[in-house]
Formats: structure tokens, sequence, C-alpha cells
């Protein structure tokens, strides 16, 4: 039934069967931890630029070390051209655990603890399909409510566990207990306030303590043939740039490194010596050529950047800790890890007086890019990312074709053996990974406000200096992104780069590319869907129709036999029938539970258009790449309606309706404005 999934699943999780054979485990599906850290630049790792710093030997230009990470890399998959759903923790991290782009999450541009919105999410996707799942970290995403009414907690979002900072802000202090620089913070198990107990606990070695505790927990537990999926998401290296009370534990994994005491007051090894006070070795008497002239001493470090170092190699020690203990415990050939950041470098520093300032031009923290934290440029956005799969990803993997976080729910999704929510906006990332398979091109879409300009850092073309952002969009094809900085309307033109050939984008195309420009504009307006609370100047934009040279009357109807409880993306299924109607009916062929209606709705004249569904079971309709109905996740089996602006012609659509029991029946109207809602004429279809 399952076209990639009996051919592509298969050969990739025979690996992972014949090791758990052997290691007498019973689970066929692989473990999942999705580490997300907090404003880490592209340029921060040693494997995606550091390390060409470092072998270039220029004592004007810093280099910062990251030998776990590299490791990581060299034995799993560098992602060299992966991006952040958006350029801001919040936003981002809500497209990553919906598995949609900004044009469809409910969290944008810079809202943070905003409820995220009750649908589908990695963690209740996983848990139907078999798993056990904790989130452990920074959330940001729970509503503003009181404490017993938060009403997007983790634990309301699909996760059986969770231990971290529910508020956004509490994530700019990595003492909670003592505060240090921004103040007490309050730390939660569940729903249950325990920051009492966490004397002297940095965030970054509390996170991983857990995150280890949790994993041999589980694996000590009566369900450890249950696979899991870890949400890790840290608070670090962001802003405040605190340092950890001593060095790492030596060694790793179940032995060594980060351990969980579990008593008052001294919670994890670490929790004693000094706060904020280790610099890595690596780094404490480090200096630079500082007016790059060689032949005049070179002076130290500022204080605040070997802050920055020691904090990023302080999480580079906590990611070798877990990849060791995954070692330890035998299930390293069945734990998928991924690694990677929320959005690009950040200047903040949170720091007081007398540190110095912080700016990520220091180690060039934004790689080979321009561009910052709140940029759509590629260091704002481009992300450097590792997948680690031991015996499925092949070593030195160097995956080159574009992707974007909110692929990583589609991915899991594949990899736990079921199909992906047809809300999705990912695509799966499997046949990238384990180069099984034909990857599906990913649908690369950003949109963000921010007032600020971008900085005139001299790394940065002069072109981008004090680029006056607002209102920003990004999409990418290929090699080719289309950007465009304080819109006004939908006709502004975007800037086209060859991003392979012109990393800093300083050559723009726009001019001898009519027809891609075009194709950039109506694409963005095809790919999202307006929000009240992150309006945009383009939302009242009539939506592009496509040309068609040839139409043939009526929809193809393709009729599936499926297993989850939710409507599925449908192309790595094989339909059971294909047909022609002249419109959408409630009718299934025998051993079937969901049909799809496909093709062209061929709209009249320029307008608001408002359509009605009424079904009984579930369903989804989208025109073009955007969600115009969805009764999937909140089915009730009431009529729902949603509203497109639309210009004149054709439309691609498809509309999803699957039976959950009931006696079937569907139905699909319009109305315009000043009209009543009437049945769609039969004539209207095409494909």
């Amino acid at each position: 039934m399952i076209k990639r999934f009996t051919s592509v699943l298969f050969l990739v999780l025979f690996a992972v069967l014949t090791v758990f054979a052997q290691n007498s485990v019973k689970t066929t599906k692989p473990n999942v931890i999705f580490i997300l850290v907090d404003d880490l630049g592209y340029g921060d790792l040693g494997s995606f630029f550091q390390n060409q710093r470092r072998q270039k030997g220029d004592k004007s230009e810093p280099w910062l070390l990251t030998p776990n990470l590299d490791k990581m890399a060299v034995g799993g998959a560098m992602m060299t051209q992966h991006y952040s759903a958006a350029p801001v923790c919040a936003p981002s991290r809500a497209s990553i655990l919906l598995g949609v782009s900004q044009g469809h999450a409910n969290v944008r541009d810079s809202q943070f603890d905003k409820a995220l919105e009750d649908n589908y999410t990695m963690a209740n996707v996983l848990k139907k399909a078999g798993y056990a799942t904790a989130a452990i970290g920074k959330w940001g995403l729970q509503g503003k409510s009181k404490t017993a009414q938060w009403p997007a907690h983790p634990s309301k979002r699909g996760f059986d566990y969770y231990y971290g900072y529910i508020s956004h802000g509490d994530g700019h202090e990595h003492y909670p207990k003592e505060g240090l620089y921004r103040g007490a913070k309050t730390v939660y198990e569940n729903y249950t306030n325990v920051t009492a107990g966490l004397d002297k606990c940095y965030t970054g070695d509390l996170f991983t303590a857990m995150a280890k505790k949790y994993i041999m927990d589980h694996r000590k537990g009566k369900v450890a043939d249950q696979p899991f999926f870890m949400y890790l998401s840290y608070d670090t290296p962001h802003a405040v740039l605190e340092l950890a009370t001593q060095a790492y534990p030596a060694g790793g994994g179940l032995k060594g490194g980060l351990q969980w005491l579990g008593q008052p007051g001294k919670m994890i090894n670490t929790a004693s010596g000094t706060i904020d006070s280790f610099v890595h070795p690596d780094y404490i008497n480090a200096t630079y050529d500082h007016d790059k002239n060689p032949s005049t001493p070179e002076v130290a470090w500022p204080d605040t950047y070997k802050r920055f170092a020691s904090v990023n190699r302080r999480i580079d020690d906590q990611v070798g800790d877990i990849l060791q203990l995954l070692k330890d415990l035998k299930i390293d050939e069945n734990t998928i890890v991924v690694f990677t950041s929320d959005n690009g470098p950040s200047k903040e520093s949170y720091l007081p007086k007398p540190f110095a300032a912080y700016h990520p031009t220091f180690f060039n923290s934004f790689g080979p890019f321009d561009g910052i934290k709140r940029d759509v440029l590629e260091g704002g956005v481009r992300v450097s990312t590792i997948a680690h799969w031991a015996g499925t990803i092949k070593p030195n993997t160097v995956v080159k074709t574009p992707s974007i976080s909110y692929d990583w729910l589609a991915t899991f999704a594949e990899a736990a053996g079921v199909p992906a929510p047809v809300r999705s906006d990912g695509t799966s990332l499997i046949p990238s990974l384990t180069g099984i398979g034909k990857q599906n091109p990913s649908n690369i879409y950003i949109e963000f406000f921010e007032k600020a300009a971008t900085p005139a850092y001299a790394e940065f073309l002069p072109v981008h200096h004090d680029k006056l952002r607002k209102q920003m969009q990004m999409l990418r094809f290929g090699d080719t992104v289309g950007v465009r900085y304080n819109i006004l309307s939908a006709s502004d033109d975007f800037e086209i780069y060859d991003i392979v050939k012109d990393p800093q984008q300083g050559k723009n195309l726009a001019k001898s590319n009519a027809k891609l420009q075009q194709m950039l504009k109506d694409r963005a307006i095809q790919s999202r869907r307006p929000d009240t609370t992150a309006a945009r100047p383009y939302d009242e934009t009539l939506v592009p129709s496509v040309k068609m040279t040839k139409a043939s009357p009526g929809l193809k109807l393709k009729t599936y036999q499926v297993k989850t409880s939710w409507i599925p993306q449908t192309n790595g299924l094989k339909p059971v029938s294909v047909s022609q109607v002249v419109a959408p009916k409630a009718s299934f062929t025998s051993g079937t539970n969901l049909s799809v209606f496909e093709g062209y709705i061929n709209v009249p004249a320029d307008g608001a258009y408002t359509f009605h569904l009424a079904a009984a079971g579930k369903a989804f309709l989208k025109i073009h790449n955007a969600v115009v109905i969805d009764d999937d996740y909140n089915n009730t089996d009431k009529a729902l309606h949603g509203k497109m602006m639309l210009k004149a012609g054709y439309h691609p659509i498809k509309l999803y309706y699957m039976n959950t029991g009931s006696k079937p029946s569907l139905s699909l109207e319009w109305s315009t404005e000043g009209k009543a809602k009437a049945a769609i004429p039969v004539g209207t279809f095409f494909n």
C-alpha cells in the first residue's frame, strides 16, 4: 500500500532490525532525539566553518573548537543547506513542533509565550505511532494564562513528560535559583515548581543530566522496548553567556559526564564550586592579533568572547555525553539524533558592565553569509545541522539538497513507519539522509517582521549595511533564493541570488529573471494564509491563478485505505483506485476510507471566495499550497468555512475526505460577497 514505506523503510530499517536482533531488543522503530540550541550560528561549529578559520592560521581571526560535534558530523550527515523556519526562536520553534511553515503557523514574528496551536505536533504524531515522548528545556509556547490554566503546556501538545523552563524569558538566565544576571527563574517538572532544590545548577548541565536520566530510566523501565522521542531544547548559548561552575566531568555516558544525583541542593554532579566561573582551558589564555599587525604583541581575547567560546564548548561536551550514553546502552544504532539551532547568531548580550558587548563578528558566527538573527538573509536562517543514525546514515554524508526545520516532523514520521499529517508543510528527508529513494524537494518559505535594520558589520557587503528589514519574505527553489525586505505590497520585486555560487548574496540576478520574479511573487502569495495577529501588506492580495493549456472537465479521484487516525500526506501512498468525477461526492470503493479529489477550480471573476465544507468524518481543503479548511485534528463534524482572495482563472485544489465510521456525507459549496452560499457549478472543476 505504501510505495515509499515498503521500499525505502524496509531497506532503511533492515540494518536496524539486524543490530537489534543481536542485542535482544524487540523494538523496530528508532528512538528520536531532537537537540535544539538557542542562537547558535551556522559559523559557530568546527565542521561547518570554524575549522576552516583554524586551518588558515590567521591569528586576527580567532576560532572555536567543537570536537564532539565534529565527530558527530563525521559519523553522520552534515546538512549544509538547512534552514530554520524563522529568524527568531518562538516562531521557529512553533514551526518545528507543528511541522508547518510560517505561512501556516499560529506563532509568528516575535510572539513569545503565545499558546502553540492545538493541532498535530511532532510529539502527538509520534505518540500515536507508539512512542513515549519527553520535552526537556526551554518551551516558551504555553500561553500567558496562570500556571494551572496553561493552554499549551507540553503535556497538552503530546508530551508525556516535561522538565524545564516554561516561560520564554526564563531562558535568558542560566542559573534559575540564583538568578545571577537576570533574576531568579522557575523550572517545572510537568506542572510542579522544582526550583528550590536547584542550587548552583547551570541549565545546560541540568537539562543534559535530566535528558540522560530520562533515557536511562526509560531503558530500565517496564516499557524499555517502547521507542522514545525527546525534544531537548537548550537555552544556551543565548545572550546572557553565563559560565558553568566547573570543568565538564570526565568521561561520558553511563560512567562519566553529567550525572543526575537527585538531592535537593545538589541535584546534579556540577552543582558545586563557584557559579559563573569556568572558562575552558583552550580559551582562558587565548590571544589574537587585534590590529592585524604580526609585528605587534597579540592581546587577550575579551572576556565576553571567552565566555561565548566556553558556552559553545560546553554544548559540544553535552552532546558528546549524550551520544556516549547511547553507545553505552547499545541503542545508538536505533536512535536518530538531530542537532540544530533555532535561528542564526545574535548580537545580544545580557551581561552587565564592565563586560564588553557581544557581537557575532569576533568568530564570524554567521559563517560565509551576511545577516544575523532577525534577518532572512542566509546568516539569519541558515543553520548548521547534523543528523546521526549509526548504521543507517553513512559516515561522512554531506546533504547538499536544501531543507528546512519543519521537514523534521515528516522525517520522523516516516522513520516511525507512518505518513505525516496532510497539514504538514514538510517533506521527509529520509532519502537524503540514507541515500535510498528519491528526495522530494522541500517547500522552503519564510516570512517575518522586524523593525530594526541589519547591522553594518564590516564583514557584510556594503549593500546589506543598515538594510531596513520590516516586512520580509524568503523562498528557495534549488540553487535559487528570492528575498525581499521592507515589503510594501505584493508587487514589490524580490532580490534573486544563486545561493550556491553567491552565498553572501551580492549579485542580484533579478533584472535577467523576469519569469522567475513573477513565479516568486505568485508562490509567495500561494503558499500562506493571513493571520490577523501578524498582519502583512499582502494579506488581501488576490491569489494568482495558473495557466492551463489543456484541461478536462471534472476532478481526479484517488481512494486509499489508511491506518492513521489523521488524514495523511498521500505523495508516498499507493491508491486503491483512480477515477474521474464531475465534482466531490461522498463515495468510497470497497476497502477504502480516504478519498482525495484533485484538480483545478476555475474561478469566474476576481474576488473574495468563501468555501463551505460539511463532512461526516474528517476533511481538509487546500488551494495551491495554502490550507483553506482544516477539519482533521479538531474534527467535530460541524460545517466549516474558509475565505480566500482569488484572481479569476484556474487554481489547483485538493480536497481530502476521510470516513471515520459515520454514514458518508460530503458537501463543498462557495459564496462571494453579496451572494448567498450555493453549490459550486459542476463545470467549474477541471483536471
